[in-house]
Formats: C-alpha cells, structure tokens, sequence
C-alpha cells in the first residue's frame, strides 16, 4: 500500500520504475481518503521497485519522493518500495546491544573518517563505507581501526549522520567530503557510504552490518540526528505538504534558526508525528542504540519529552540514550505553548534527556571560537571555581545549567565541530609565536601532552556523562581548521600512524575509561549524585581539590585534585591510608601515598582512594 499525507492536494499519481534510473513503466491515481490522506495498493512483488509522486496543490504540479520513505535510489530522487526482511544480514534476527555497563561513554565518529587512511586497515573498496566495520579478513581479523575501537573500552559509538543527505554526490569519487548534516531523506541510509549507492537494499544492508559488527565488538551504536532543518527547503515534506513543515516569520520568509537556510516546524502534530516515527524507525528497524539531537534548541521540550516516552514504552526505561546540543544558531519562532529544548529547559525536560556541557569544556580547554583563549589546564586565569562546578555535575545551576541531575549533563572537551582538543591547546600555546603552522599542529610536544592528559583527567572525574571525539585520545589534529565539514578526506580522516605514535596517550586515555567504570562514585547518575561532592577547596590559584563519598569500588572515599600550574603542589591528606589510583602517568595504579601528604606535579592531576573505609 502506497500512502502519502498531502492535505491539500487536488490530485496524486504514483509512478513506478525498475531501476532508479529508466522510464516509468506504470502510472496509477492515488484515492483521496480522511485526513489529507491519499494512498494505493498495488499488488505483486514490488522489493525493489522505485517509486515517485506527481502532487498537484492549488493547481501546480510537483514531483517528489515519498518523504517517508525507507528506500531510495541514487542520490535520493526515487523511492523504493522494500521487503525489510530480504535487506537483513545472516543473524540480524538474533542482533542485540551488548550488556548495558556501569558507565556510558560515548565516542563520536564519522564513518569515512574511520576507516578511509590506508593505515586502517580495510581493504580499499571498503575505505570510508559502512562495510569498513564488518569486513574480516581470511583469518576473521577485522581491520587494525576497528580494532582500535574495540580495544579502547568505550560502550557507545555515535555515529554521525548516516540517513540520505543531500551535500556528497553519491555518484561521485572518493574525494568528496561532508559531514552529513544536510537531510534528503531521514529513514534511509546515505548512499556514499555503500558500495553500490544505486541499489536501495544495498545501503540498508551494509548499514545493518555495520550496527550489527559494532554490537558483537561489545559497542552500542547512537546515531545523530538532523530533525531542525533539511538540506533544502524545497523538500520532499514541502512538495506533498507545501507550507506546512517549515516555520516561517511574519513577513513570510523562511525563519533560519539552523543557519542552513529553514526550520522544521517541531510543535506541529504531523511535523511531531513525522520526528518521533522516524526515531522508532530506527530504532525498531537498525537496532539503534541512541540518538544525539543536533540543534535540539530548535525542537520542543514537548517532543523530547515524547520521544522518550514513547522509546521508554517500545524498549524499557532508559535503555535507549538521547541527548542533544541545547542550543540553536538564530532565534526562531516557536509554536503556541510550545518551549524550545535549550539549556536552561533543563527541569522541564525528562531527567534521562541529556544535554552538551558547553560551560564544562570551556572551563577545561578554552573558548570553543576564539583559539588563543585559554581554560584551566592551558593557561587560563579565575577558572577554580567552574572547574568545581564542572566537578559536581553544575548542581548549584549555573550559566542557564539547571539540571535534575547529573544525568543530563553530557562533558565533554572536543567534538566534530570547533578545533580538534590538540589544535586547541597549541594554538594556546604558541599565542605568542603567531599562528602555529602544520608541522606545529603535527608533532608530538611534550607540554601540550601533558595538558591534554590533564584535560581527560578532568572531564573523566566529573559527574555527568562523558563523550569524546574520535582521535582525541591520540592527539587527533586536523592542522588547524576549526570547521572542516567539507574539507577534504585527507584533512578529516583518522590518521592510524598518528595513533601509533601517540601510543602513550591512548593507553592513558584507556586507562581512565576502565578506572571510571570501576568507580560507582563518580557513574551514578540519580538525583542525589551530587550529595556526594564534599569539601570542595580551591588551594591556591590553579589548584583545586574535592571528595567524593562512597566514591569507590567497596563505597570507599575519593580525593582528587587538579594543578594546572607550573609547579608542583603538596597535597594535605585527610587521616586515612590513602591509594593512589590515577597521576598525570598513569591511570592503571594502585600504590600508597606513604605519608601526610601528596605531591602532585605540574599540570597533573591525582585520584586517591581511602583503604578502609
């Protein structure tokens, strides 16, 4: 059965094709039936067929994909109709999340940067696609990246966009690049990231693998979604329902909230409708784990606060993540008795709707825009007392943060946007050497190590949830640029050579990902988390330390402490035999302190545990 929403449409004909490309080789009315919908049942095996509407409104004729569609031809212009069930892999039917860990830590990764340098792995079909992920070799080895991943010991991966967009020709080579925040089609997988983008099951298949070799590799799979605008306002929701799903100002004009040119209009019953369908979609049909809500500032408290009901309801509470960028680039006009899902909606969202912690990662590393502007670990003056704050998850509700808990908030020091944490931290550096060039960016600088080893160390002792961009933990560079969504492969991709050298810092980094797990103190997520933050002190300036009760494995006391300074600090110690569990060094140790105070070298930091407790 064929159906689309178009309410006021004089007149719909269906056209059905055998390939994505070819004539049509059969025309069909859709009837007009309730509520603004029209549909048509065709009978035969139609797996494969590619479809397109012809829509009449107010006497013009538009032609347009179906906007619910869950297959699609080459660059998304035809619709495919879709056996499901012929597009699952050997075992999709038994495909599952692994077991749900004490911690959820979330590694944001972009399929072609993951597998597209030669050093990966993959063989070079595979490099920059879905296939990258399941592809074994003779033995049953995957490649070298994705061991990397799995070896790392985080248990989300989130994906960015991998539905239809709209700014990567999928006919095209190689060298194209984009991140992918550019909608064409939302329930369909991007075609650039298949091996054959003309075939619709082929990209549903491979995609399918994809989630499925990352949940036998022990890793959950979220994936980011693009609900707050499209790639073009001509869309395939504005040709079949023109004026209806984009908001507009009062002159008329298309509201730019999203910076890319249109608004959904989130707060509309069928624009809802269409969101939260989508998530169970995907859900339901991909086996998602999580969904990262870019913009979320543009959607409505309302909707997030459905969505999660309604994925409670189908999945059990909390079983899926969700969590989104509280904030929108321009204002936008909301819907009546609607509120934008920003920062400061916090107490009106559901506690288990998570939000970036913009104040967390300026506090650590500095302006996110202005790259010479430093935060605590590199140089930043008067930032004692929001790297507390950061600490105890913002409970006191600081910079618009409001929030129940420390579950909704989501640290974090780097993401796919702004400057690489590396970039960042030489360019702070070297504000007094003019702009750093490549080789500056490249190489391996023993201060800047240190600072970045010093800003994990932070953010992974913080109340909240923890996120990483992918290469962080080997001083990932992307030579300076700070908005590369369509700079070439070459600049974006993974370097795994890099990853070999920067070896130490990977161990250091996986090493605090299994300490954090250990620790029940610092994963608890309820309300009363906070409660557990104790003597908060600012030592002198740059040096700060706190407690956190019951914080260990057997519901031991921690102390830790933070000295971004350039000297080393003596810390006094509470009465106690007290461990030292994590330094500046390492992360992976469990030696005593041997006596009444700790010394805690430049910029390093130090986790201790109270034996006995």
């Amino acid at each position: 059965m064929f159906k689309l929403w178009s309410p006021e449409a004089e007149r719909i004909e269906l056209s059905l094709y055998r390939d994505d490309t070819s004539g049509a080789y059969e025309t069909l009315p859709l009837i007009q039936g309730e509520w603004g919908v029209w549909s048509q049942a065709v009978e035969g095996d139609l797996h494969g067929v590619y479809y397109d509407y012809a829509v009449w409104t107010h006497g013009v004729r538009q032609t347009t994909a179906d906007p619910y569609a869950i297959a699609c031809g080459c660059n998304g212009v035809r619709s495919m109709a879709a056996d499901l069930s012929r597009t699952n892999p050997e075992g999709w039917a038994d495909d599952c999340p692994p077991p749900a860990q004490p911690e959820q830590i979330i590694y944001e990764l972009h399929v072609k940067d993951f597998s597209f340098d030669p050093d990966g792995g993959a063989p070079a079909p595979y490099r920059g696609k879905f296939k990258a992920f399941s592809w074994r070799d003779g033995h049953g080895n995957p490649p070298a990246c994705m061991e990397h991943l799995k070896s790392l010991g985080v248990t989300h991966v989130q994906l960015l966009p991998i539905f239809d967009f709209g700014s990567v020709d999928e006919r095209g080579g190689a060298e194209q690049f984009n991140w992918g925040y550019d909608p064409v089609n939302y329930n369909t997988p991007e075609g650039s990231y298949a091996t054959d983008p003309s075939d619709g099951a082929a990209r549903i298949r491979e995609c399918k693998e994809m989630i499925q070799a990352l949940h036998q590799n022990g890793l959950r799979v979220v994936m980011d979604v693009v609900y707050n605008h499209t790639y073009r306002a001509d869309s395939w929701l504005e040709r079949s329902a023109p004026g209806y799903y984009y908001r507009r100002n009062g002159d008329g004009s298309l509201s730019d909230g999203s910076a890319c040119g249109n608004d959904i209009a989130a707060g509309r019953a069928m624009a809802d409708n269409y969101i939260v369908s989508s998530v169970l979609y995907w859900a339901r049909e991909y086996h998602i784990d999580g969904f990262r809500f870019d913009l979320m500032g543009l959607l409505t408290v309302e909707l997030m606060n459905r969505i999660r009901a309604e994925l409670d309801a189908a999945f059990g509470p909390g079983e899926k993540l969700m969590y989104g960028e509280p904030w929108l680039a321009n204002g936008s006009p909301m819907e009546p008795d609607t509120h934008p899902a920003l920062k400061n909606a916090l107490p009106l969202l559901h506690p288990d709707v998570g939000v970036f912690c913009d104040l967390t990662r300026d506090a650590i590393k500095g302006d996110a825009f202005e790259e010479t502007l430093p935060g605590f670990v590199n140089g930043g003056e008067g930032l004692e007392e929001d790297i507390l704050r950061a600490a105890a998850g913002w409970r006191e509700g600081q910079g618009d943060y409001t929030p129940r808990s420390c579950a909704q908030i989501v640290n974090y020091v780097s993401a796919h946007d702004n400057f690489t944490l590396w970039d960042k931290l030489v360019m702070c550096l070297d504000v007094t050497g003019g702009v750093p060039g490549p080789a500056d960016l490249d190489r391996l600088r023993v201060e800047v190590l240190a600072q970045n080893k010093l800003a994990a160390f932070i953010y992974f002792t913080c109340q909240g949830r923890l996120f990483m961009q992918a290469g962080e933990e080997f001083g990932r560079t992307k030579l300076g640029e700070g908005n590369s969504f369509r700079s070439p492969p070459e600049l974006n991709m993974l370097r795994w050579a890099r990853a070999r050298e920067f070896a130490g810092l990977t161990d250091y980094y996986r090493e605090l990902i299994q300490l954090r797990k250990s620790l029940p103190g610092l994963c608890d997520k309820s309300p009363s988390a906070a409660e557990r933050i104790a003597n908060q002190t600012i030592h002198r300036p740059k040096v700060v330390s706190f407690q956190v009760e019951g914080g260990g494995p057997d519901g031991e006391r921690l102390l830790i402490a933070y000295n971004a300074s350039d000297s080393a600090f003596s810390l006094p110690l509470p009465s106690g035999r007290w461990i030292v569990r994590a330094d500046g060094a390492s992360a992976g140790q469990r030696r005593p302190t041997g006596g009444e105070t700790a010394s805690i070298p430049p910029c390093s930091g130090l986790l201790l545990l109270r034996e006995g407790d």
